[in-house]
């Protein structure tokens, strides 16, 4: 009989690489010198990793988190095709419990890593955006579903492909999303017609905009309204990012270059 060490053991018999999602001081020195080389994937590098990726989100799906890791170490050429890694992640809370061994492809280039790092606008600004439309998933509008649409960088171009519904409540502003207090306003106006337009670097541009881009050619899954057909619409005519809370279905989705390139269940989170 075969002992069960053995047996796990071809989860990590020749692999080219390990990453360690969020690890802690104590588990990544643990690792840190092994014959293969260690890949940190985590919001801060608190362990000061020699090799890095940052993860602006906590994704809630593993399978998401692992995606978006594979995807930012390709990118910055620490892996490529055909490699073959181990990922330990945390499934049931806050310690690495789980590890999945991965097949590095090239179908694995999502957009997600794209969707924060090459981006226009900041990506804490994309992060503290989707951290909104996630909150308000959650708790919508004194305890009623609401839809909203964000569009973040880019913004004098958006400006120009769009027009105002209503009085901009932001035109003489100077106030920035992230902040506890401006994300509560966001949160209050969404559940008015219109678009939220964002700058490059966080700024409240406009909200009650109604976009104007043509949805010809636009891609965006079946099911989906106007709001995710102006999101995608004007992603593909600007550099800007649309970020998408249905009030229909509740779900959060990510828009990039026309194309949806991600979708998160708030209530995962």
């Amino acid at each position: 009989m075969a002992a069960l060490s053995e047996l796990l053991g071809d989860l990590v018999a020749d692999v080219d690489g390990l990453f360690l999602f969020t690890p802690s001081h104590s588990h990544y020195e643990q690792f840190a010198e092994t014959d293969v080389p260690t890949v940190v994937i985590a919001p801060e590098n608190t362990v000061e990793a020699e090799t890095f990726v940052e993860l602006p989100l906590q994704f809630q799906n593993v399978k998401d988190r692992i995606r978006f890791g594979v995807e930012g170490a390709m990118e910055q050429s620490i892996v490529e095709a055909g490699d073959t890694i181990a990922c330990n992640v945390g499934v049931f809370g806050g310690d690495l419990d789980s590890l999945v061994r991965v097949r590095v492809d090239e179908n694995m280039r999502s957009g997600i890593y794209d969707l924060f790092a090459n981006s226009r606008a900041d990506p804490g600004v994309i992060r503290d955006v989707f951290e909104v439309a996630i909150e308000l998933g959650k708790k919508g509008q004194k305890g009623e579903p609401v839809g909203a649409l964000f569009i973040v960088g880019d913004a004098g171009k958006v400006m120009n492909k769009s027009r105002p519904l209503s009085y901009n409540p932001f035109e003489k502003s100077h106030v920035y999303v992230g902040d506890p207090i401006v994300n509560v306003m966001l949160k209050e106006f969404s559940r008015l017609d219109g678009a939220f337009v964002i700058s490059d670097s966080g700024k409240i541009v406009s909200a009650y905009r109604y976009l104007e881009p043509s949805a010809e050619g636009v891609d965006i899954p079946k099911g989906l309204g106007a709001r995710h057909m102006a999101g995608g619409a004007i992603t593909r005519d600007t550099n800007a990012t649309a970020i998408v809370l249905s009030e229909s279905d509740g779900l959060v989705r990510a828009f990039k270059g026309g194309k949806m390139i991600l979708e998160i269940d708030p209530e995962a989170y």
